[in-house]
């Protein structure tokens, strides 16, 4: 199978209510760089090797199943994106008015909280733990 996306690429979708409140708010506030928008169906937006696929109601990937079912964002599956200092990023995205899902959460690989996009879609932000 051929891809015109280099295999070093994660996509991951994201259904979204608003396409251009989702690009700018990953493009903004969580430093990703827009690739492409096809608005206000669809958009791409790209961090590293994460491409972000932003769909909305007018995308293919928006519509009805067979059963009637319409597809909708939010849930707990997430991106998870590495910071190195959780405290400074919390504090940046509080006074941007970002709204968090939950407090930062220490276990033993690290600290994480996670966040809504504007959709109500999740992101995870992860600061590993130290190694010794």
């Amino acid at each position: 199978m051929t891809s015109p996306i280099d295999d070093s690429t994660v996509s991951v979708r994201y259904l979204v209510d608003d396409v251009a409140a989702a690009i700018d708010f990953y493009t903004v506030h969580l430093g990703f760089t827009s690739a492409s928008a096809f608005l206000p169906a669809f958009a791409d937006v790209r961090r590293g090797n994460l491409r972000l696929l932003l769909s909305g109601p007018a995308s293919s990937a928006g519509r009805a199943l067979p059963d009637g079912r319409r597809p909708q964002p939010g849930g707990w599956n997430r991106i998870h994106l590495i910071v190195a200092d959780l405290d400074a990023e919390v504090a940046r995205l509080r006074t941007a008015g970002v709204g968090f899902r939950s407090d930062v959460v220490s276990g033993p690989g690290g600290r994480q909280i996670v966040l809504d996009d504007p959709a109500g879609n999740p992101v995870e932000l992860f600061e590993p733990a130290q190694v010794r």
